[in-house]
């Protein structure tokens, strides 16, 4: 897809203002919080540290391209069954981290996934549901 913008647009506000993709959410904008996470060529990436210049060519996949076949993706479906998500606003920064994380290592252990998760804060939670959100995807919650 091709726009036009503004050379000096992170990418989160390409994605937010230009293309109307509003899951993806403004925190800190300091790069601190995780929030803004989208995935980049697979990698995540913090979308309020990047140009949206940066882009250019490559594929970017924000939450709102998470379904599969217009059902929720594994992970989508065990954040909602064991009430992961409080308030929301981390969900889908945690979420693509999350799948970055699946889609390199199928099967990661608890100290993985905590380590993949560091980088984004919630202020909510407590992280034990997401963790174990994150586990039960992996264990076979339907194809990853």
């Amino acid at each position: 897809m091709e726009i036009a913008s503004e050379t000096a647009k992170t990418l989160l506000e390409v994605l937010r203002e230009d293309l109307g993709l509003t899951g993806t959410k403004h925190g800190c904008e300091l790069g601190e919080c995780g929030t803004c996470a989208v995935l980049m060529d697979g990698k995540p990436v913090l979308s309020c540290l990047v140009l949206g210049v940066e882009a250019e060519g490559a594929d970017v996949a924000t939450i709102e391209g998470m379904m599969q076949g217009g059902q929720p993706h594994p992970l989508q479906r065990a954040f909602a069954d064991l009430g992961a998500a409080q308030c929301g606003y981390c969900i889908p920064g945690i979420l693509l981290v999350a799948k970055a994380l699946l889609d390199s290592n199928p099967h990661p252990g608890r100290d993985e996934i905590r380590e993949m998760l560091s980088g984004n804060l919630c202020r909510c939670t407590g992280y034990t549901k997401i963790l174990d959100a994150v586990e039960m995807a992996a264990k076979g919650r339907g194809d990853l």
